[in-house]
């Protein structure tokens, strides 16, 4: 008989690869969970290097989540100030708007204070731009390291 710890900590662990497309849904966190919970309730034991890789993949798509639009901003050419605020702004959109609420507000965050900044227009819609690759390409590279956290799992703790 299949032992519930495992089916409870397979299923977070989809949950986290679904949820790393879907909005709000922290789905490194999630993910993080499912390895955990096996790792604390489960009847086998999983090894160091597999708990310590798993872990840090799961922190990995959590930073991706946080950080990608603001990181893109950076690296885009804004100044750290920009980053900093949009990365506020989208939080602050995210209530007033829902989930579309955190692209809004990072991306017309980025432009806005670009302009304000004295960047000329093309210069700040280039930036915003980065923004919005950064802040999509996010969601690509969480269901990558979810769906290789979740056949890590499974090859490592139900296969061997």
């Amino acid at each position: 008989m299949v032992e519930l710890v495992l089916v409870v900590a397979v299923v977070l662990l989809i949950v986290g690869v679904v949820g790393s497309v879907l909005p709000l849904v922290p789905s490194g966190l999630v993910s993080l969970a499912g390895v955990w919970t096996y790792v604390l309730f489960g009847s086998e034991p999983v090894g160091v290097f597999v708990v310590v890789s798993l872990t840090l993949a799961g922190i990995a798509a959590v930073l991706f989540d946080h950080f990608a639009g603001p990181i893109a901003a950076r690296a885009s050419g804004a100044s750290t100030e920009t980053m900093i605020a949009s990365t506020i702004g989208g939080l602050v959109m995210l209530l007033v708007l829902g989930p579309i609420g955190i692209i809004v507000g990072v991306v017309g965050t980025v432009f806005l204070l670009e302009l304000r900044n004295g960047s000329e227009m093309d210069i700040a819609t280039k930036r915003a731009l980065y923004t919005t690759v950064g802040v999509l390409a996010s969601s690509v590279v969480q269901v990558l390291v979810t769906l290789s956290m979740l056949g890590a799992f499974v090859l490592f703790v139900v296969v061997f």
